[in-house]
Order: C-alpha cells, then sequence, then structure tokens
C-alpha cells in the first residue's frame, strides 16, 4: 500500500514521539514556511518530504522534495 504524500497528526506525533498539541504547531509551522515558499498547503496535513527534509530523516527512496 502506497503512503500519501501528506502526512497526519498521527504520523508527526509517532515520527517525533510528542503530544497531539505539539504536532499540531510543527504542522502549523512547515505549513507557514511551505506557504512563504509560495506552496498550496492542507490544514491538518504536511507535505511527507518537507517534513522529514527539515527534520533529517530519511524519505523515499530515490524521491527529493520538489524545493530542495
Amino acid at each position: 500500500m502506497m503512503k500519501s504524500d501528506f502526512m497526519r497528526v498521527d504520523e508527526v506525533v509517532t515520527e517525533l514521539d510528542v503530544s497531539r498539541p505539539f504536532a499540531y504547531r510543527v504542522i502549523r509551522q512547515l505549513n507557514d514556511e511551505l506557504k512563504k515558499l509560495g506552496y498550496a498547503t492542507i490544514a491538518g496535513r504536511v507535505n511527507r518530504e518537507y517534513f522529514r527534509k527539515r527534520f533529517g530523516i530519511e524519505g523515499k527512496e530515490g524521491t527529493e522534495y520538489v524545493g530542495s
């Protein structure tokens, strides 16, 4: 099964081992950064590749975030 290009709060909680409210703040901050770069965002979700890039987590094999 293929993962979505976007992470929801539960995935952020698991990846960072943080509370749900903190995960929502992380998502909001990353989406604000993406908006400043001119990208469209979805409230409550964050682009998986951008998240991994910002937190230094290895992403999907052979792919990079467009903004890199």
